[in-house]
């Protein structure tokens, strides 16, 4: 809140060096503001009395969308690949999803597995069980298993995550 906008009857008031100058009433508060042509910022309204700050308030707005800026520059977002199998896959077809998931991880997306069961193949869980943990095996060097194989419906999932690196 800005100016006119803050309620409270007495702010604890900071002055645009950060030195303190007490607990003072409202009114004061911004007769000091607008003498030196600044705003006064409710810097934390929760506080008991509030804490108002005088300072440029459009400088401050604009300083904080650039500091919000940079920090979105920085962060990664993970996506999720899926990769789907059927329980009767033949070894030819598992190593080229094998190379995918691998290339997945080391870009630093999870990857999701998924195993559909078609009619009766729903019979032989085990089947896919064991080509899940294969995948499992194979990657364990650049991926940790997220979710455990686990049945939703006809379709068995399991989600991997790529290894975090050790920091120290």
């Amino acid at each position: 809140m800005v100016n006119e906008a803050i309620r409270a009857r007495e702010v604890r008031l900071i002055d645009r060096d950060g030195n303190q100058l007490g607990i003072k009433p409202l009114r004061e508060a911004l007769r000091l503001a607008r003498e030196a042509d600044l705003d006064l910022v409710n810097v934390a309204p929760k506080a008991k009395p509030p804490v108002c700050r005088i300072m440029d308030y459009g400088k401050y707005r604009y300083e904080q969308s650039k500091r919000e800026k940079e920090a979105r520059k920085k962060q990664k977002t993970i996506q999720v690949k899926e990769i789907r199998f059927s329980p009767s896959i033949e070894e030819h077809d598992v190593n080229t999803k094998l190379r995918n998931v691998r290339k997945f991880l080391s870009k630093g997306d999870k990857v999701k597995l998924t195993i559909r069961f078609r009619g009766r193949e729903i019979t032989h869980q085990d089947l896919g069980r064991k080509i899940l943990a294969r995948m499992a095996g194979e990657v364990k060097d650049i991926g940790d298993v997220e979710r455990a194989p686990k049945m939703e419906g006809r379709h068995m999932i399991m989600i991997l995550a790529p290894k975090k690196e050790k920091q120290g």
